[in-house]
C-alpha cells in the first residue's frame, strides 16, 4: 500500500514534463521575448516546452499570464503588413515579371499572401521571401 501511494505522489511530476507559461498578457501581434515566458511543472498537449520554441516568434492570438502558450497559436514575426507596397516576382523558366502590389493581409517569412496587383488590379497568391518581397504562384495574367 505504501509502494502505491508513493507511486501516485511521484507519478505526476516524473510523467508529464513542463510547459510553457505567458508571464504577462501577449497580444496578438506583438513578438515573444525572453522575459515573457516562464516553465510551469505541468506538460499540456500542444503547448511548448522550452523557450527557443517561442522566442522571436509572433504571438497570432492574444496569451494570458499564467495559460500555456501552445505552438499553434504562434508563427513568424510579420514583415509585411496589411497595405504595404510590395513587389512581386513571377518566375517561369528564363521569363521574370515584376511588379508592385498592395497586400492584403499581415504575412511572415514563408506565409502564403494574397496580394493586389496595382497596375491590373487582380490578386494574386504568393509566398513572402523577404521583406517587401512576394514569390507569385500559379497564372502570371494577374502579373501583367
Amino acid at each position: 500500500m505504501r509502494f502505491l501511494m508513493l507511486a501516485l505522489l511521484i507519478w505526476p511530476q516524473v510523467g508529464l514534463g513542463e510547459s510553457l507559461v505567458a508571464t504577462r498578457l501577449i497580444r496578438a501581434t506583438e513578438v515573444i521575448a525572453e522575459g515573457d515566458v516562464t516553465r510551469q511543472p505541468q506538460a499540456v498537449s500542444g503547448a511548448a516546452h522550452h523557450p527557443d520554441q517561442v522566442i522571436g516568434l509572433e504571438a497570432r492570438v492574444a496569451l494570458y499570464p499564467g495559460r500555456p502558450i501552445k505552438l499553434a497559436d504562434l508563427g513568424p514575426a510579420a514583415v509585411v503588413e496589411r497595405n504595404d507596397i510590395v513587389r512581386m516576382v513571377y518566375r517561369r523558366g528564363g521569363l521574370v515579371i515584376l511588379s508592385e502590389g498592395r497586400a492584403l493581409a499581415r504575412a511572415g517569412l514563408g506565409d502564403t499572401i494574397t496580394v493586389m496587383n496595382l497596375g491590373s488590379r487582380q490578386s494574386v497568391q504568393g509566398v513572402v521571401t523577404t521583406a517587401g518581397l512576394v514569390e507569385v504562384t500559379g497564372s502570371s495574367g494577374a502579373m501583367e
